[in-house]
């Protein structure tokens, strides 16, 4: 599939909604996986409250993702 060409580390990436422009507002998901563990290869952004995460392979066995590490920030309440 098309998550199988990830190669690196979700770093600081903030997810804004289409067509917004300007600094992230509270709500506007920030995702970090660039540390020691992490995995976190790819985010899309659906809707206000739904996102789809992509986990990298397993270091020793690409077949598998058997573990998922990455860090959320910028949350708003109830979201």
């Amino acid at each position: 599939g098309s998550d199988d060409i990830i190669g690196g580390n979700v770093s600081k990436y903030t997810l804004l909604p289409s067509g917004y422009s300007g600094q992230p507002k509270k709500g506007h998901l920030i995702f970090d996986a660039c540390f020691e563990s992490g995995n976190l290869g790819r985010v899309d952004h659906i809707t206000e409250f739904e996102y789809d995460l992509f986990i990298r392979p397993d270091t020793c066995n690409p077949r598998f993702r058997v573990w998922f590490n990455f860090t959320v920030e910028n949350v708003k309440e109830s979201q």
